[in-house]
């Protein structure tokens, strides 16, 4: 997700105005927890979901396609309805929205936990991703919103540090979550924390509005059931045949769909992607190297990460254990990539954290077998994980670095849609590979398969690497 400023010019928490009414005023502790524990519950729950995979396979029965849709479903209807919610926040009240956005996380996750089909969990997902589309853009912006201008740059780097949190303790919690419970005690989690958001958001968030302008439903839909169709036909390629009228239809439908979603965004008065962003140079790399990266990165990651459990037969917490170094490790660089980047500039740091993280997974394909052992895995993970923290934070300063403040909400929600749709296509593309090289969930027909997908995300990473030097530098210039 991109962390960085959503902030459009707002009155100062310290000025009495405030556009819902007069409220008293709140501590600044209270702000920040009530904004970020509702975004800390969704960055959680997709890592969780992610190592749960092997076991939920074991326990619905589920096929590899529908292992795909548990992560995707969630995913493509986050990067869908993120500019929407935005958009509906500023017309009816981002806190009306964020509030919203809880209740129906915490609902779907009630629905996910009840789950006795895979269709079910599919279903629940896909309500959690809608759900956590409203939190996830609205947070930051109803944070920034509730905090002095002096105490902004503080309470960001806490909001921050909460988002990752949930990334880095995903795996680690949700291993020991299942191994200690069952996998439908990773969304029984989310119940009490999405109980106690919801009041305190009510008390301690106020409720901003923006620029009332007509919601781009037919946008929406396009883009919507546009980025399905392609997804869709990338999933059921080897199974059904590339060649096959649902798999050409669904391609050429989807892309269709978003050719005309670009034609419909350049014509309409209130588009919900503004085309015009795209003029800027740094803004459009940005995205392109970040919809790259994320296609490599998320689904290296899927494929890997069922290996530890599937092939070599670690559980859970094992499983979640032996990735906390790749895991945790952008938690220590992010933040001081963040006190660098004016000096060496945002190009630099991103060039070399796509280039260790592509060395990072070439390596992984090089040493995966079998009976590797944890001492050759170890280097790999740790050169990941640190060239993800000099990407995270100098990617979103690029994408918003010349965007007006009435375009940074729009801008960043458009990079975090984007990314979380190359996650979608990754986990699509490599899980085809995959399949397509005769992998199966087997410990004895996972390896093989799995080489090739993941020597294609490194791939990949490569690429977004040589796209990254098409960025400005990104240097500060010093008065």
């Amino acid at each position: 997700m991109s962390a960085a400023t959503l902030a459009e010019k707002r009155p100062d928490p310290e000025t009495p105005t405030r556009t819902a009414g007069s409220r008293p005023r709140i501590p600044v502790w209270l702000a920040v927890i009530a904004a970020s524990l509702p975004m800390f519950m969704a960055t959680l729950d997709n890592l969780i979901m992610t190592s749960a995979l092997p076991v939920i396979r074991v326990d619905l029965n589920a096929s590899i396609g529908e292992l795909q849709w548990f992560v995707n479903a969630y995913t493509l209807s986050f990067a869908t309805f993120m500019l929407m919610a935005v958009a509906v926040g500023d017309r009816l009240g981002r806190r009306t929205v964020f509030v919203f956005g809880i209740a129906l996380f915490t609902v779907a996750s009630v629905f996910s936990a009840l789950s006795t089909d895979s269709w079910m969990l599919i279903v629940g997902r896909a309500f959690q991703g809608v759900g956590a589309a409203a939190l996830m853009p609205l947070s930051l912006t109803l944070l920034v919103g509730s905090v002095s201008t002096r105490l902004r740059p503080l309470a960001i780097g806490i909001w921050g540090g909460v988002s990752g949190l949930g990334v880095a303790l995903g795996p680690l919690i949700g291993g020991a979550v299942i191994e200690g419970f069952d996998w439908q005690a990773i969304f029984w989690l989310n119940v009490p924390i999405g109980i106690i958001s919801v009041p305190l958001a009510l008390l301690a968030l106020p409720n901003t509005f923006g620029a009332r302008l007509r919601a781009d439903i037919l946008g929406l839909a396009l883009v919507g059931l546009g980025v399905l169709g392609v997804v869709y036909g990338i999933i059921r390629g080897n199974d059904a045949g590339w060649s096959s009228v649902e798999v050409v239809g669904s391609l050429a439908v989807g892309g269709l769909l978003l050719a005309a979603f670009v034609v419909w965004e350049s014509r309409t008065s209130a588009p919900l992607l503004p085309l015009r962003l795209f003029r800027d140079r740094s803004f459009t790399v940005a995205n392109i190297v970040g919809v790259v990266f994320s296609f490599g990165i998320f689904g290296s990651v899927f494929i890997l990460i069922q290996f530890l459990q599937i092939v070599q037969g670690h559980s859970p917490l094992e499983a979640g254990l032996m990735t906390t170094p790749w895991t945790m490790a952008p938690l220590v660089v992010a933040p001081l990539t963040g006190l660098i980047t004016p000096r060496v500039g945002t190009r630099a740091l991103i060039v070399a954290g796509l280039a260790l993280q592509a060395s990072g997974i070439f390596w992984l394909a090089g040493v995966l077998s079998a009976d590797a052992s944890y001492a050759s895995m170890l280097g790999p993970f740790l050169l990941t994980g640190i060239g993800m923290g000099l990407v995270f934070a100098p990617s979103s300063s690029a994408v918003l670095v010349n965007m007006a403040s009435a375009d940074q909400a729009k801008a960043s929600g458009t990079n975090s849609t984007l990314r979380e749709v190359g996650v979608a296509l990754g986990i699509a593309v490599l899980t085809a590979v995959f399949t397509g090289a005769g992998g199966q969930l087997t410990p004895t027909g996972y390896v093989d398969a799995a080489i090739p997908a993941v020597f294609v995300g490194a791939s990949a990473l490569a690429l977004a690497t040589l796209l990254a030097l098409l960025l400005p530098s990104g240097r500060v210039a010093r008065g």
